[in-house]
């Protein structure tokens, strides 16, 4: 038989609003405790020099009285000084007023029958001359007492006044303000308490009751899921200050390892990234351009108990996946320009052939010198003048692309690049994008053209591509770099292609201009192009 098992149950350690309450009760308990020792001896020293300085004031007043000094001559003093003496501890409250000539032999006293006997305690200071304050123990018991000389005309001490008030009168009074000392105490306390109450309530609805050791693993699985995965995440709270980037997002936006806490406007230049921030700009999915790469960005807002905290941006590396798209595109564009090739061939085989057949050869040589798609003399031209292979094919395929659109493509006369190019990627991608432009705004015109200039002088490269089409409006010649603004019809337009090829000029210290001269004339400089 299995004896019966007790499950093992988990135990879940202490809230940090849980640790902070104890640990806020026992500093208030302890503070109070503290407090409360220091008010009692504080109070008690008051009431013990308010008696004492009670006391003196009473023997000095004692000592000076005339009778009393007159008395002290007399052959029974205690006759005339007792009743003096009584009637002035009864009249202020005193435990005893003790008169007594310079060999401490009493004239008054509470109990009658210890007059004429000597004083129970020390008289030595007074019959000094000085005065003496404290506490001491007489025939009435323990007692806060003050003793001073009586002085003659000749101000020869002549006796003393010993005036004082019994220990448990001291404590009554003591007694009497101690209500409300405990009751400040209490008060204290009470507030304490209610205040750490509401504090570790406070706590536990910002840190939904979870424990120290809660916390700091869901930080922990926090900063490992942020730093581990792919895409950049950047959160912003109201004010526009970065509360979190991870690592993707540091990389994809260039952003410095301490941006936490800082404003994100100091960091991000103007376009549609910065417009993105700001709220400018909103939509799922949005296509902006950071530093050459073209990002996929999503924004979120966040609400946190109903109340807007701030954004979240996602942001997606899309540059390879554009390159690609370009590419494939390109490939589409050359497909149908042999798809269109093949059927005009075919059609135009069927002269060719017809001709032959009549016996009229030159005619059918003449025939496809005129009809060719792309002209030998145009192979050749850009085989001669320009010596990078990439850039080659590039205008190749780009002169297919527009012949099958029925546009002249046409090599500059000044058109010259050697093969000692920098980084060829860059003019490519300028190349690129500006002979597509040129060739939508011409396309569907008759006779359009595109010309397209490559040359280096001065350790730069000058790309230029002028086309017959209408030209650029001055009102928006200054837009059309800018990211995201486009004047082409249909959702695959994003906006993208000027503004690249601007910042690929200024990230190499150039620049890209248009002016209009017949048509648009767009004029790129890479400085430091050329090896």
């Amino acid at each position: 038989m299995n004896a019966g098992r007790t499950p093992i149950r988990t135990v879940r350690s202490l809230s940090l609003s849980s640790q902070l309450l104890l640990l806020q009760l026992t500093l208030v308990v302890g503070t109070v405790v503290l407090g409360a020792v220091a008010s009692y001896w504080l109070v008690s020293a008051q009431i013990d020099e308010q008696y004492k300085q009670r006391a003196l004031a009473i023997a000095h007043s004692v000592a000076a009285t005339p009778d009393i000094v007159e008395a002290m001559t007399e052959p029974d003093p205690s006759k005339s000084i007792q009743p003096i003496a009584e009637g002035i501890r009864r009249s202020v409250g005193a435990s005893f007023v003790v008169v007594a000539n310079k060999d401490g032999i009493r004239y008054s006293h509470p109990n009658p029958d210890n007059i004429g006997k000597r004083v129970s305690t020390d008289p030595n200071a007074a019959l000094a001359g000085d005065e003496f304050v404290g506490w001491e123990t007489g025939t009435l018991g323990r007692s806060l007492r003050a003793k001073v000389p009586i002085f003659d005309d000749t101000h020869q001490v002549i006796g003393i006044v010993s005036v004082g008030f019994l220990e448990q009168d001291v404590f009554a009074k003591l007694g009497q303000a101690m209500p409300t000392v405990v009751l400040s105490v209490l008060f204290a306390l009470a507030l304490g308490v209610a205040g750490s109450l509401w504090l570790a309530r406070r706590f536990d609805r910002q840190t939904f009751g979870l424990a120290p050791r809660e916390i700091a693993g869901l930080l922990e699985q926090r900063d490992a899921v942020l730093h581990g995965i792919r895409e950049g995440v950047l959160a912003i709270d109201r004010s526009g200050r970065v509360t979190l980037a991870n690592d993707e997002a540091r990389r994809l936006l260039g952003l410095p390892a301490t941006i936490e806490g800082r404003a994100i406007r100091d960091f991000v230049p103007d376009g549609r990234v910065r417009e993105l921030l700001d709220g400018v700009t909103s939509g799922p999915d949005q296509l902006v351009l950071a530093h050459d790469r073209v990002l996929v960005a999503n924004l979120m807002p966040v609400t946190v108990r109903g109340k807007a905290v701030g954004t979240v941006i996602t942001l997606r590396d899309r540059t390879e996946l554009e390159s690609v798209l370009r590419e494939l595109d390109t490939v589409r564009g050359l497909a149908q320009a042999l798809r269109a090739q093949a059927h005009e061939f075919s059609n135009k085989l069927h002269v060719v052939g017809g001709l032959i057949e009549l016996g009229r050869v030159d005619e059918a040589i003449r025939f496809i010198a005129e009809t060719s798609l792309v002209h030998q003399e145009l192979v050749d031209l850009v085989q001669e003048r320009i010596a990078d292979p990439a850039l080659a094919a590039l205008l190749l395929a780009k002169a297919a692309l527009a012949s099958e659109r029925r546009v002249e493509f046409r090599l500059a006369a000044d058109a010259r690049l050697p093969s000692s190019v920098a980084d060829v990627r860059d003019l490519i991608t300028i190349v690129g994008n500006l002979v597509d432009n040129a060739i939508d705004a011409v396309s569907g015109s008759a006779k359009g053209w595109v010309e397209v200039s490559l040359h280096s002088e001065d350790h730069a490269v000058t790309v230029r591509v002028r086309d017959s089409g209408p030209g650029i409006d001055e009102r928006v010649a200054s837009e059309i770099f800018r990211e995201g603004y486009t004047t082409k019809s249909g959702g695959t337009h994003f906006g993208l292609g000027l503004a690249l090829v601007r910042q690929v000029a200024q990230r190499r210290g150039g620049s890209v201009r248009v002016t209009n001269d017949g048509g648009a004339v767009f004029t790129a400089v890479l400085p430091q192009a050329v090896a």
